[in-house]
């Protein structure tokens, strides 16, 4: 018997729609089929830059664009104790330490470089785990060795259009699950949300193809299902960046204020390009 499809689009208020989210948002519909469900979340944790205005904003645009979810649109912000009891769990088993240290102290420590881009953490607080800093709120780091001991694998995902891919968890070092301002991390929250609202397929920009190496030590670690993946073509810049909120010329709001209209939009050349160049995962 076949399992229909359940996918997710999940934006974040820290600015106003662009192009490139209209090209999450199809993408996702269109993997879920007739036969599925489509999910909207809203991933507001990071609440220096999220506010109620945005996401007010955010909550317009969807409805103007006509992207509704099948179900109850989650918002992150308001679940904070399930990720915190996540947390726990994860202390408990002896697989989280405390990280006390700055930024410009990783940068000044680190060597290597994930497949991400991102620094790898040189272990300063895993190997001195009684390190405190008086006046300094911690981080809370999954030690990524003791996590896949424990797991005795590296876990790999299967991407849609390209089957079984190996996982590289190992090469990101010991990311953080618990940010020291927000108390939790995109990784600890995506994977729990994905976990328990049954999705299925999960549809993304490509530029976060190798977190899911992160992410699948996580599902595994908690004992979640491990799901299927589809990685998008990005929307990019003159310079071939990653199409970002500060392109207001890109903006949703700013072109329904030119007088496109939704359709229009959700058929500009630039995002039916990137779906196009989306095909091999089956958009």
């Amino acid at each position: 018997m076949t399992i229909p499809v359940t996918t997710r689009f999940a934006p974040s208020p820290t600015g106003f729609l662009h192009l490139g989210h209209v090209v999450s948002g199809r993408y996702s519909r269109i993997m879920a089929g007739d036969g599925g469900k489509f999910l909207i979340r809203i991933e507001d944790i990071d609440t220096t830059r999220c506010t109620p205005a945005l996401t007010q904003a955010l909550r317009e645009d969807l409805e103007w664009l006509g992207l509704s979810s099948d179900g109850p649109v989650r918002q992150q912000s308001a679940h904070l104790a399930e990720y915190q009891a996540v947390l726990a769990n994860l202390r408990e088993r002896g697989v989280l330490y405390p990280c006390f240290c700055t930024r410009r102290e990783i940068a000044d420590a680190a060597t290597q470089v994930a497949p991400d881009g991102s620094l790898v953490y040189p272990g300063i607080c895993r190997h001195s785990v009684a390190r405190k800093v008086q006046g300094r709120d911690p981080a809370w780091r999954l030690d990524m060795g003791r996590a896949l001991d424990v797991l005795q694998d590296v876990p790999g995902w299967y991407e849609v259009g390209h089957g079984r891919v190996a996982g590289k968890a190992d090469a990101f070092g010991d990311i953080v699950l618990a940010r020291r301002d927000t108390g939790v991390s995109y990784h600890l929250c995506v994977t729990h949300d994905d976990a328990l609202e049954g999705v299925t397929t999960v549809t993304r920009g490509r530029d976060l193809y190798e977190a899911t190496s992160v992410q699948r030590v996580l599902q595994e670690l908690m004992g979640w299902p491990e799901l299927t993946y589809a990685h998008h073509a990005l929307i990019l810049d003159a310079d071939g960046q990653k199409l970002s909120k500060r392109d207001g010329a890109e903006g949703v709001r700013v072109l329904r204020q030119e007088g496109w209209t939704a359709r229009q939009v959700l058929d500009h050349p630039r995002v039916l390009q990137a779906l196009e160049a989306s095909a091999y995962s089956g958009g």
